[in-house]
């Protein structure tokens, strides 16, 4: 017998590594901000155990059982084991609801725990950014909230239809997308009949339910003062089940470990959330709180997708040298680096935002960092793969996973237009956004001209907001939101390259624009060094 088959020259797989370590603009932002240790975490993230969790729930679908054997409807979604383990390890680390009433900080320890778990599977964090994003939206009806707000913010893990007063934990949703409407949501048709009881009886369609099993959901409904905002439970008091009728579960590019329904309100009892007729004011409150963990997601993905390419790198060899070695490689891997830093940088600062009740600042400062970071998320991903070479474009490496997820938080909670147009109406509604943005920006003037004549063109573009200039304002601002805070708080060879890859000459492809100190900027991120 001959040996033909010697392996030799590959990567080891990516696991029982610190995601924090490696990690220098969250490292810096957790001192910044005062955020605590986040090291078990982190280190629970990056084990072996989690990672294979990840990997078997993307791989094991949830799947939909409308009846039972006996062909009673039940409605219920079956996960596969791993998806379960996710969602308690997330909830017991505080990454749902957890935040809401406790102390200074809680806010930020929350943000910077989403990152660094989202890195590990990003699709069970739907259902954990719908817990999370509910609790102020509910806020606008004292009863409800004094009623269900202890038990979302329980670090428990309950899963299973039962009514919400049996349960010692909940789950909360959203369900607002119609199929005619999309982010219109003032185009919704489903109907909302109030009872004598002081419920209301809802009947429609929703076209993106995610996360159906869980307990409560936020949904807008037509109501004779106009669109409302409603609490509708998936299990009635009596132990009945709400009507609600998951109709399938969609067939997703990715995301694939989270269940999103399409479902139809057949007679569903709701709870009303506020007054008739304030429906979006009601539900934008926990459509802000999405809106910043689609920018944590979409930064997530970009830092663990960095961090494969960085660890390949590093350990496989071609045409004599070791690829970290190569100048042009570096170039590259340097190049994706800066824009991890940028990204979490910024995501950290809108936490900080949110903790401090920023307002004015976040108003604008949120729809043009979900537009940008978000959309840039499939470019980075897509070149992090390609640093692998063939082995980045087979499932066995996690690459593809990533890649099919990168696309998602550009799209949900408004996509690019949508968010894009949102700035003009911030500009518009709330003048005083402009002048919290440009402090922000203003607070780096004066250390680099490169930043100075964008902070100018910056300036031009808040003083002439037009519709088809949109998507221009969000990245101009979102890019000089990240200069701003790179030259305040990185080290000055990262923000020189930033501002000179991004700011003077931006190149249409990663690396193709030469970075300054490659080398030392590809060794501060990668994991092992």
């Amino acid at each position: 017998m001959h040996s033909t088959h010697q392996v030799v020259n590959q990567a080891s797989p990516l696991s029982g590594f610190d995601p924090l370590a490696c990690d220098p603009a969250l490292g810096s932002a957790l001192t910044r901000y005062v955020v605590g240790d986040l090291t078990p975490l982190a280190l629970e993230a990056g084990s072996a155990e989690a990672r294979e969790h990840g990997r078997l729930a993307d791989e094991n679908p949830p799947q939909l059982r409308t009846h039972d054997r006996y062909g009673n409807r039940i409605d219920e979604v079956e996960y596969h084991p791993s998806w379960h383990w996710l969602m308690e390890r997330a909830i017991t680390h505080g990454l749902h609801a957890a935040p809401w009433g406790q102390g200074p900080g809680a806010h930020l320890r929350r943000a910077a725990g989403f990152y660094l778990w989202s890195q590990a599977e990003a699709g069970h964090g739907c259902p954990i950014s719908m817990t999370y994003a509910a609790v102020p939206a509910l806020r606008w009806s004292p009863e409800l909230a004094a009623e269900h707000e202890p038990k979302l913010t329980a670090r428990r893990y309950e899963f299973g239809l039962r009514p919400p007063h049996e349960k010692s934990a909940l789950l909360a949703g959203m369900s607002m997308t119609e199929k005619q409407g999309g982010s219109d949501v003032r185009a919704n048709t489903t109907t909302a009949e109030p009872l004598a009881d002081g419920t209301y009886r809802l009947i429609g369609h929703k076209w993106f339910t995610s996360a159906p099993m869980n307990d409560l959901f936020l949904t807008l409904a037509q109501t004779s003062g106009g669109l409302s905002c409603f609490l509708v439970p998936r299990v009635l008091p009596d132990g009945s089940r709400n009507e609600i009728r998951l109709q399938r579960l969609k067939d997703k590019l990715g995301n694939k470990s989270n269940a999103s329904s399409e479902i139809e309100y057949t007679g569903a009892i709701g709870h009303l959330i506020g007054e008739e007729g304030r429906g979006v004011r009601c539900i934008i409150e926990m459509v802000s709180m999405t809106r910043l963990d689609c920018v944590l997601g979409a930064s997530a993905n970009i830092r663990i997708a960095l961090s494969e390419a960085a660890h390949h790198v590093q350990q496989r060899s071609a045409f004599g040298a070791r690829l970290a070695d190569q100048p042009l490689m570096q170039q590259v891997v340097a190049d994706l680096a800066l824009e991890s830093e940028a990204a979490t940088t910024l995501a950290m600062r809108l936490a900080a935002a949110v903790e401090q009740q920023e307002h004015d600042l976040l108003r604008l400062a949120l729809p043009a960092t979900k537009f940008y970071v978000c959309k840039r998320a499939p470019h980075v991903v897509a070149e992090a793969l390609e640093c692998l070479g063939g082995n980045g474009y087979a499932e066995e490496s996690g690459m593809p996973r990533l890649y099919r997820e990168a696309p998602l938080m550009s799209i949900w909670e408004g996509s690019g237009n949508v968010t894009a147009l949102d700035l003009l109406r911030a500009l518009a509604k709330q003048p005083t956004s402009r002048d919290a943005i440009l402090a922000e920006l203003d607070a780096a003037a004066g250390e680099n001209a490169a930043y100075d004549d964008a902070l100018r063109r910056v300036r031009a573009e808040l003083a002439d907001p037009r519709p088809e200039r949109a998507r221009a304002l969000a990245e101009s601002l979102a890019l000089a939101l990240q200069a701003s805070l790179l030259q305040r708080y990185a080290p000055a060879s990262v923000s020189d390259a930033f501002i000179a890859t991004r700011l003077v000459d931006p190149g249409r492809t990663f690396g193709s624009t030469p970075v300054t100190g490659a080398k030392s900027l590809f060794d501060r991120i990668a994991p092992g060094q």
